[in-house]
């Protein structure tokens, strides 16, 4: 059954604009369920006040009255420049929900810092600018473009979460937009099809194959396209990162039916993580 708006149980709340309308007290009582249990107690966080063990909020949302948008940000770490978990959903424009992005950071790993090019301007993932050096300490220590830290292993329990917010907001169906190729490929592992760019997704898997067009153009350039790469997810993210496809990352977009996996996959077996 759809929530509902206190005070108004005939209305139902389909969208998050109609949950902006809420107070901040209501809509942190429904957007909490959204943070994984683990991540709380791992942090020592309290699952109702969101306090720290010191009594500090832990917890940001943010949401504005008529806007279709929100975000969690946990901090467990105050003085620490990355959030824990950072989550935005916001309303298509069919009042549907898509997942615009989630990250999700060990604090406690060593932090590579991508997000920040030489001079310290924003990289933003990479579009804007790089840093080239923190790239190549990141890809050696295993991590994936834009990461800056190692993840939680939480994603899984996220989607869940947010499928269940979807269901109780009475839809079936919620969306993704992936902002990298090994974030594709992860949300496939986890159920979800593609709206779009499924036909690239596999050209892409064909075509680092030995003899195939991005195959050969890993031609040892640059550290991001070693023919080693090839052969894991991972790798390949790097390569397209450096701009192998020849033109930007864009134009993927998915979906994940609430109690249902897609079933598909756009990586071959042999292809390791």
């Amino acid at each position: 059954m759809p929530a509902r708006i206190p005070g108004r149980e005939c209305v139902p709340i389909r969208s998050i604009r109609m949950l902006n309308q809420m107070s901040d007290a209501e809509k942190r009582a429904i957007l909490r369920r959204l943070i994984p249990s683990m991540l709380l107690r791992d942090f020592g966080i309290d699952p109702i006040r969101l306090l720290d063990a010191q009594g500090r909020p832990a917890v940001e949302f943010e949401f504005i009255p008529g806007t279709a948008y929100f975000i969690i940000r946990v901090r467990p770490v105050p003085e620490e420049p990355d959030c824990a978990l950072y989550l935005q959903l916001a309303d298509t424009q069919f009042s549907q929900l898509e997942l615009l992005l989630v990250i999700l950071n060990n604090l406690r790993s060593e932090r590579f810092h991508v997000d920040r090019d030489e001079q310290g301007n924003p990289t933003q993932f990479g579009t804007l600018a790089r840093n080239i050096p923190e790239e190549i300490r990141a890809m050696k220590a295993g991590l994936a473009p834009g990461q800056v830290r190692r993840g939680l292993g939480l994603l899984r329990e996220v989607l869940f979460l947010i499928e269940d917010f979807t269901a109780a907001m009475g839809h079936d169906t919620f969306f993704l937009t992936p902002l990298a190729y090994h974030t594709a490929v992860l949300f496939e592992r986890y159920g979800c099809g593609y709206v779009q760019r499924r036909v690239k997704m596999e050209w892409i898997d064909r075509e680092f194959r030995p003899g195939g067009e991005l195959w050969e153009r890993l031609d040892r350039s640059s550290p991001f396209r070693q023919p080693e790469l090839a052969h894991s997810v991972r790798g390949r993210s790097w390569a397209i990162h450096d701009g192998i496809l020849g033109e930007p990352w864009n134009g993927v977009r998915m979906y994940k039916r609430v109690g249902y996996d897609a079933g598909i996959r756009t990586v071959s077996p042999d292809i390791f993580w």
